[in-house]
């Protein structure tokens, strides 16, 4: 009973993040948002017994990605008015995107409950589902894994490109320029008639 208490308190959680994530004006707040739904979702992994997964979830998104994204956000000059612009223009096909999303976790769900029953596999007792997750992560899903790190490779390429573009504004120096000075481009020295004293 009390397990069922946490884990409602930590849906609770995850659901306020995940909506304040996309509600959030500022990209920075968003992304924090964003932190603390991969937490409380790992904190969900960890009262289903997936603890690799849980661990994984916090270390590679947490740890990486998600200051992966604060760097770009906070690198990037963002119009938030631009931004905001085309919300009510492509509210109707979120709309459409979030109910055919509803659907399908109502219908996973109702399946569960009311659907054909499904036999348990009792494990044995030294069973490892890390040992399992890595056998059919390398072994069945080996192409659908290499895609997802090229895909991320390009992403951490994108976001140094985006990032180390040249600005108008920005004001830099140029250590090659500044060694190759020469004390004759720096000072002139010129003669002068000295003054008398009258």
């Amino acid at each position: 009973m009390l397990e069922t208490w946490i884990f409602l308190a930590f849906a609770a959680v995850l659901l306020f993040a995940a909506v304040r994530v996309v509600t959030a004006r500022n990209p920075v707040h968003a992304a924090l948002y964003l932190v603390l739904a991969f937490f409380t979702a790992s904190a969900i992994w960890l009262l289903l017994r997936a603890e690799f997964l849980a661990i994984t979830l916090v270390l590679v998104y947490v740890g990486a990605v998600m200051v992966l994204f604060l760097f770009v956000v906070m690198m990037l000059d963002i119009n938030l008015e631009r931004l905001r612009e085309g919300f009510w223009k492509n509210l109707p096909l979120a709309a459409v995107v979030g109910g055919v999303m509803a659907f399908e976790m109502v219908a996973v769900l109702a399946n569960r409950y009311y659907g054909v029953p499904t036999r348990t596999r009792l494990m044995p007792a030294d069973y490892s589902n890390t040992k399992e997750l890595g056998r059919v992560l390398y072994t069945q899903y080996v192409y659908a894994f290499e895609i997802a790190a090229v895909i991320l490779l390009v992403a951490i390429i994108a976001a140094i490109a985006l990032t180390l573009r040249r600005r108008k504004d920005s004001k830099s120096q140029d250590p090659a320029r500044q060694v190759a000075a020469r004390r004759e481009d720096r000072v002139r020295i010129v003669s002068m008639p000295s003054e008398k004293k009258q």
